[in-house]
């Protein structure tokens, strides 16, 4: 049947078409140009006949094509069950989760925000420590800075290295975080200078705490981190508030 060829009609049609091959026949039932009615001529019985009534060449014609079936599993597991007590999310609870301000997510912040919002607490340190670090070194000579002489200002370097971190206190609260470099040069010029007057003075615990103090103001503006920005921060605070102790009493 396989080189047999066909002559094929539908049942109003007058006229046969063809002749086909069985591919031809193929082709033309995959584009519906042919069904299982439309009648072809049997040679053998010289007769028009439905297609769908010779099961052989219905069968090579029409193949029947297997269905993908799925087999049905019972309790899937998934992640996105709601439940009727659920309240609905909202954005500020999207953002809550990215920002790792929710239950779930408190130890999973992004580390972007993560050192964004440790450099914040640095900055706030920073400015702290250098208004402690001012005050102890201005304050003590204060009435000379009141009087605005030149030649006496000129003879107290502390106190203008207290107005020089006062200044840059007020340019840290104005968010001018460029200024670093300067804030680690006062802390250890502060350090250097205020440090050699008490070791000459043999004031040991006074320079351990200015040392912890300027150390502690150095790092508040090196560190990213929360670890590291709490160490410094912590030690910073507690050198300079001794050495603010000992400077102004």
């Amino acid at each position: 049947m396989v080189t047999q060829e066909f002559y094929v009609r539908s049942a109003s049609e007058t006229e046969a078409r063809g002749p086909f091959t069985q591919e031809h026949l193929v082709s033309l039932a995959e584009n519906g140009q042919i069904t299982k009615e439309t009648l072809f001529y049997d040679a053998t019985t010289e007769q028009w006949v439905r297609i769908g009534d010779n099961a052989e060449l219905s069968k090579l014609i029409f193949p029947e094509r297997q269905t993908l079936k799925l087999n049905a599993r019972d309790n899937i597991k998934t992640l996105n069950v709601r439940k009727e007590e659920d309240a609905p999310i909202s954005v500020e609870d999207m953002l809550a989760a990215a920002e790792g301000r929710t239950a779930e997510t408190k130890d999973k912040l992004d580390p972007a925000i993560a050192r964004e919002r440790a450099a914040a607490i640095g900055l706030y340190a920073a400015i702290v420590l250098l208004l402690i670090s001012s005050a102890s070194h201005a304050l003590p000579s204060i009435d000379v800075l009141i009087k605005l002489d030149p030649v006496e200002i000129i003879q107290h370097p502390l106190a203008i290295l207290g107005v020089f971190q006062a200044v840059l206190a007020a340019l840290l609260v104005l968010q001018v975080t460029q200024i670093y470099p300067l804030v680690r040069f006062a802390a250890s010029l502060g350090l250097g200078f205020a440090g050699f007057l008490l070791w000459t003075e043999g004031r040991l615990v006074p320079l351990a705490a200015l040392a912890a103090g300027s150390t502690g103001l150095y790092f508040c503006t090196v560190f990213i981190n929360f670890l590291g920005v709490g160490l410094a921060t912590g030690l910073g605070l507690a050198g300079m508030l001794g050495y603010a102790f000992y400077a102004l009493t």
